[in-house]
């Protein structure tokens, strides 16, 4: 199989009469692509920023439709975008208690496993580790340096210039990862236990850098809430397809 990796070639082509079928594409741009008469059967599309934009198919914005059932089968998730104290920490139980219970539910020889270029369930929590120590202890907090040396970091963060010598080069175990999961879980519990909507309205700087957006303590929970309901999600479709694990809702 062939990859093409960091090209540009593609930008502005033409494919008529071609096959497509089977190709995957990972983490690339494929905003204002146009498709016509085109056969779509088993077609999978999984966007983590799809809410942002538009998704049209035969004239119809599907992206409302997506989300409107995304949130019936994860109940809880609408609350990932709230403004005040009281709707984010309704939002936070609901999320924890759905990873408890995926997390309880998922057998021991599932733990580890994993399908074809995504992350394994362990994988997954020690990103949400990372998720965690970037947004709170970075962003709201302002550690100078709040990753935790068993976070996983997103694929490619070395070659942006990201310093990876923070992190392990070992796989922990399960119960090491779980309880530093703890840890930062109850971080977030504590902080949201007392937050105000003049906490929520305050600025912070942006954990990854840059100046063109200060996110407010807010926007910085609301970031890990949103990291938090769409690796559950990943990781539910994950298990459905290994055989441990019904796809969330019905």
């Amino acid at each position: 199989m062939t990859t093409y990796s960091g090209t540009k070639e593609f930008e502005g082509a033409r494919f008529v009469r071609s096959s497509l079928k089977g190709a995957t594409i990972r983490f690339s741009d494929v905003s204002g692509m146009t498709m016509r008469g085109v056969d779509l059967d088993g077609l999978d599309i999984d966007s983590h920023d799809l809410m942002f934009g538009r998704l049209l198919v035969n004239g119809v914005d599907v992206v409302p439709l997506v989300e409107a059932e995304l949130n019936r089968r994860f109940p809880g998730r609408e609350l990932q975008n709230a403004q005040d104290p009281e709707g984010l920490r309704a939002g936070w139980e609901a999320v924890q208690a759905a990873w408890a219970e995926t997390v309880a539910s998922t057998p021991p020889s599932l733990l580890d496993a994993h399908v074809e270029d995504e992350w394994s369930l362990v994988e997954t929590l020690r990103h949400l580790v990372l998720a965690t120590d970037a947004w709170l202890r970075g962003g709201v907090l302002g550690v100078e340096q709040p990753f935790h040396e068993l976070g996983l970091i997103f694929t490619g963060a070395g070659e942006m210039g990201f310093d990876m010598s923070i992190f392990r080069t070992d796989t922990p175990g399960f119960e090491e990862v779980v309880a530093v999961r703890a840890e930062r879980q109850a971080m977030v519990t504590e902080l949201l236990a007392t937050a105000t909507p003049e906490l929520l309205a305050e600025e912070r700087r942006n954990p990854w850098g840059g100046d063109d957006w200060k996110p407010t303590v807010g926007d910085c929970v609301r970031v890990i809430l949103e990291e938090e309901w769409a690796h559950l999600r990943y990781v539910r479709r994950d298990l459905a397809l290994l055989g441990g694990g019904a796809a969330a809702g019905s």
